[in-house]
């Protein structure tokens, strides 16, 4: 394609107007080198094929020219922002590589233009732009505020020239960006006019009806609303200046959505607004003086405006919880039109204007970082005189989310995770199914493993496998919190659920054997084959990397080796033998077994843990020894039914001085003093003592499970009733281990 037929006849002499405009406003910031070469290597990209309209129609050479003259005239671009506007587009559509830019124009231009390139890859994810989460990564990719400024002066450039477009869900999506993205992206950076006209163009295209109304009822010119506010102004600056004030004020008219927006907060419409006018006086004053001069001040104009006291906002004597403060008053003017005054001083203004910055500044407190901290700065910069603002933010670092990394989902879904998050962490923080089912991920399309770290922009599909089960090893690599409690519950979980299998394979080897299976000698051979943790032993057969027929040999060695000494046959004829230890000789044996015997070698039994007041029975074990039993224990039903005749009656001497182990399970919500509160009603009990206490805590539920050291069943009762009564306690029961 020629370049002659690339402009059509309307458009060949606005390229022209705007080459000249642009030439004329950069004056010396852009050298007749620059537009000669940036003229050249546009005019060869056109004969390429490389520098074609839009789908919508849009001439990218007009459309980038009108930007940069934009940029110029509210500004003040530098001329690396000007190149980098006008062969950007060169550079996307792969006519011009980066590095030719860099050879050709320098590190600072290829700089600002592989900036605008990664932030248009952002917009293939198909985000949503109103997600705050959208904005931050947008300023991660754009790596220098320049990149963000262009952006912000393109959009506004766009959104002037899209009014007759006939795609209106092109300008409606347009105007949506606009709204939510690059109007609040203005505000912060104090781009005050061009987020203004944002905003009303925003309101035109998607609400024209409503625009049309508000601007028809607005039909005063711009110089008679001048001049009202001229006229309205006179009278207070008069009286002010009699005062001995030193004083500003500003004056103007509001902007279309500005009053949109009052007329839907306060549900009127336009002829029910107070504040069509908004009037600032900023008064010079020192600290001290700040209150009473905004009050003498607010005198002055009541004096001379009437005041419609329904109107008046305080903000002086209670300022608003982000620090703003400032006096409302809303006067009938001239012409009886409701005109909103605002008096505040010059270090109130300068905290409305510019947040918390200024907010920190005056309260001496040290800013901890952050978007609005860093982006009044650069709007400090933006204001600091004539010697071009753009050459002292060019090296100022895009860091201020370098603690965080955004992620797309393959729908454009956007998310935020903390710094070194990786495949699995995302899986988790999607929803812990399917992160316990993860086995990897596609980040861009690639195949990558569970522990590669994401980074901004990544869009990443998680893989998963119904098969997958969550391993501790995951530990060592995940760094989100909620990764963590999951994996850490979830192995949990699977680690009880074996050990139940276990203990019902091994009950079954043994019941097919018709082996007695004693807890004592189980102990024993856990140890024997070198566990530490009964739990680790069940694991291990459940995935059968232990042989349950190998527990069973090691089982009968034990008990046959345990054989070997005297077992007594039956409770009738078993010899009670009495001992003397260090146990009894500190407390009265509250025991009696058999024939009113005390001194008993006897041991109470572990699965149930008996206490002082239950309903007891002695069982004679292979080893000689007397276990005690709660009447009502599993373990103890099952040995009777094989051995009754190892039963022998036991009772309670009646004695108190011990204290017995008994464990209780706790449900409760998990509240923030909760666990100390129990502990406190434990420790309160004189004959009552804690001896350990584990607490596992899922969705704003704990379950506890505590050991707790008795004297008795009456003792144990009354300690339960007072638990239970505990806010936040749902469930308190003793149980069996």
């Amino acid at each position: 394609m020629s370049v002659e037929n690339y402009f059509d006849d309307k458009e060949k002499p606005l390229v022209l107007a705007l080459t000249k405009d642009l030439i004329r406003g950069a004056g010396a910031t852009l050298s007749s080198d620059d537009v000669n070469v940036i003229h050249s290597t546009i005019n060869k990209g056109i004969v390429s094929g490389h520098f074609k309209r839009d789908k919508y129609g849009i001439n990218p050479t007009i459309r980038h020219l009108r930007t940069a003259n934009l940029l110029v005239s509210s500004i003040a671009p530098d001329r690396s922002m000007i190149v980098a506007t006008m062969l950007y587009e060169l550079c996307k559509n792969d006519f011009v590589q980066l590095s030719e830019i860099e050879s050709q124009f320098g590190d600072d231009i290829a700089k600002l233009v592989r900036g605008l390139l990664k932030v248009s890859e952002l917009y293939q994810k198909q985000a949503a732009v109103e997600n705050d989460n959208f904005h931050k990564l947008l300023l991660t990719f754009a790596e220098d505020i320049r990149v963000i400024i262009i952006m912000i002066v393109d959009r506004l450039n766009l959104m002037q020239t899209i009014n007759h477009h006939p795609n209106e869900k092109f300008v409606h999506d347009i105007a949506n960006e606009s709204r939510y993205l690059y109007a609040p992206l203005a505000h912060r950076l104090g781009l005050y006019v061009i987020k203004s006209e944002l905003e009303d163009l925003s309101l035109k295209y998607l609400n024209r009806s409503i625009y049309a109304q508000i601007a028809h009822k607005l039909n005063e010119t711009k110089k008679e609303r001048d001049k009202y506010v001229d006229d309205f102004i006179r009278p207070i600056k008069m009286a002010l200046e009699k005062s001995g004030m030193k004083f500003t004020i500003k004056g103007r008219t509001k902007s279309i959505n500005s009053i949109w927006n009052k007329m839907r907060k306060q549900g009127v419409d336009l002829s029910g607004m107070y504040d069509l006018f908004a009037i600032r006086i900023i008064i010079d004053t020192p600290p001290e003086s700040e209150k009473k001069d905004c009050w003498i001040a607010y005198s002055i104009v009541t004096d001379i405006y009437t005041a419609n006291p329904s109107r008046l906002k305080d903000w002086i004597t209670i300022p608003k919880s982000n620090g703003y403060e400032s006096l409302h008053i809303t006067v009938k003017g001239p012409s009886d039109h409701w005109v909103e005054v605002q008096i505040r001083t010059k270090r109130m203004d300068e905290i409305a204007e510019r947040g918390l910055a200024a907010h920190w500044k005056y309260k001496g407190i040290k800013s901890e970082g952050g978007l609005d901290e860093w982006m009044n700065n650069v709007r400090d910069v933006l204001e600091a005189g004539e010697k071009g603002p753009m050459e002292l933010i060019k090296n100022m670092q895009m860091n201020i989310y370098d603690k965080e990394v955004f992620v797309f989902t393959p729908k454009g879904d956007l998310y935020k995770l903390p710094q070194g998050a990786t495949v699995l962490d995302f899986a988790f923080h999607i929803h812990s199914r399917l992160g316990c089912q993860c086995v990897g991920g596609k980040i861009d399309g690639k195949n990558q493993k569970l522990n590669y770290k994401l980074k901004s922009g990544d869009t990443v599909e998680i893989i998963s496998s119904s098969t997958q089960t969550p391993r501790l090893d995951w530990l060592n690599f995940v760094v989100t919190s909620k990764a963590r409690n999951k994996i850490k519950q979830s192995v949990n979980e699977m680690r009880a659920k074996e050990t139940d299998i276990a203990k019902e394979l091994i009950q079954r080897r043994f019941k097919n054997r018709k082996i007695e299976l004693e807890e004592a000698k189980m102990m024993k051979v856990i140890k024997k084959l070198g566990f530490k943790q009964a739990t680790d032993f069940f694991v291990e057969i459940a995935q059968e990397r232990l042989d349950a027929n190998i527990v069973l040999e090691t089982y009968l060695a034990i008990d046959k080796k345990e054989a070997e000494e005297p077992v007594h046959e039956s409770a009738q004829n078993f010899v009670l033998q009495q001992q003397t230890s260090k146990a009894e000789k500190d407390t009265d044996d509250v025991l009696v077994i058999g024939e009113n015997v005390k001194g008993i070698n006897y041991k109470l039994s572990k699965c149930c843990n008996p206490i002082l007041g239950d309903k007891i029975k002695g069982f004679i074990a292979s080893d000689g020894a007397i276990k005690i039993h709660r009447e009502d224990c599993k373990n103890l039903q099952h040995l009777l039914s094989k051995y009754p005749y190892r039963e022998i009656r036991t009772q309670w001497s009646g004695k108190l001085g011990a204290q017995f182990a008994a464990n209780l399970r706790i449900i409760g919500q998990d509240d923030i003093g909760i666990v100390t509160n129990i502990t406190s009603v434990i420790n309160k009990e004189g004959n009552a003592s804690l001896r350990s206490i584990s607490i596992d805590s899922h969705d704003g539920l704990f379950q506890g499970f505590l050991v707790i050291g008795i004297s008795s069943i009456q003792a144990l009762n009354e300690l339960i009733k007072k638990i239970q009564n505990l806010k936040g306690v749902k469930n308190v029961e003793r149980e069996n281990i």
